[in-house]
């Protein structure tokens, strides 16, 4: 796929793709669920049908992020299903062609609707767009479906809604997804996302206090943003095509006193140096959350009764 990153690469963009005519779709696309999957066919069957190419308009960071911290409360921002980068491999994994990535910030808000209109999209050759029929766009959420409509109409551009897709009689969306991981119910997040949910990384180098222990510990670096989970988790970790089994801590460290938070991962039976490498978890079972133990030792007794549970639970 591939990156138009952001509005002052838009001539670069046309000038490799001089003649493509584009099917174009809007949204976070957090999670990359069964509902966006729908709206990637619907938009991928268009393109076919008028020999034009894909491409998924997509914002960074996502708007309650960006208020979030313009209000310097990032806790009241939703958990993140799946950082920047692995957002970018589900759209390539799922066919798109192109992606545009919109930098979310105080340009992107106070522009208008008919500003966001004439420098993105009537800056490409769009043939149609599918957007949400509750799709708000501009400063003041002032632009709408029926703006776009309008702008179609004129402009030979097809608008229309985006399908609704349902589980159970139910609609899925990233907000169900991210209740069904906060409550630790994997197999329902599963069955809405179409894939087991997951998280990848690079291996970073840590504290090593794991290893004081006995338990030595792969480091993940993490986004800033939240992620749906935290706690002791038996996890199933995919290294380089081999699959290993392990425990997972997602949390601050509360024992040693840390701030930051950090996904610590123990792979059972594995001695190898694995910094640098990209290390997929898949979470599995929750056994425990995050506590703060009186010492080192109480932390280690622990430790090894969740391993015992994490292996009972993976067998």
């Amino acid at each position: 796929m591939y990156l138009i990153r952001g509005q002052n690469n838009i001539n670069l963009f046309k000038k490799r793709f001089p003649e493509v005519q584009l099917s174009a779709t809007i949204g976070n696309y957090d999670g990359l669920h069964l509902g966006h999957k729908s709206i990637l066919k619907s938009i991928k069957d268009d393109a076919k049908n008028r020999n034009s190419k894909t491409i998924v308009f997509f914002t960074e960071p996502h708007a309650s992020e960006y208020f979030a911290k313009k209000n310097n409360n990032i806790e009241i921002s939703p958990p993140r299903l799946s950082p920047w980068r692995e957002k970018v491999k589900l759209l390539d994994e799922e066919g798109i062609d192109f992606g545009f990535f919109l930098k979310f910030n105080d340009t992107l808000r106070s522009m208008s609707p008919e500003s966001f209109i004439e420098e993105i999209l009537g800056s490409l050759d769009l043939v149609s767009l599918k957007v949400g029929d509750d799709f708000r766009f501009g400063a003041d959420r002032a632009g709408d479906f029926k703006f776009l409509k309008n702008w179609g109409d004129i402009n030979k551009v097809s608008i229309s809604n985006t399908p609704t897709f349902l589980h159970e009689e139910k609609r899925v969306s990233s907000t169900w997804i991210r209740e069904s991981l906060l409550k630790s119910n994997f197999s329902l997040a599963s069955k809405l996302l179409g894939r087991p949910y997951t998280f990848s990384g690079k291996v970073v180098e840590g504290q090593q206090l794991g290893r004081t222990i006995g338990v030595p510990t792969a480091n993940l670096w993490i986004p800033k943003q939240k992620l749906p989970i935290s706690g002791v988790y038996a996890v199933k970790c995919l290294l380089e095509k081999e699959i290993y089994k392990g425990i997972a801590n997602m949390g601050v460290r509360p024992t040693v006193n840390g701030t930051k938070p950090v996904l610590e991962v123990h792979i059972f039976d594995f001695n190898r140096d694995i910094y640098s490498k990209r290390l997929e978890v898949e979470f599995k079972h929750k056994i425990r959350d995050e506590k703060k133990f009186k010492d080192l030792n109480l932390l280690k007794s622990q430790i090894q009764k969740d391993i015992s549970i994490a292996k009972e639970l993976l067998r």
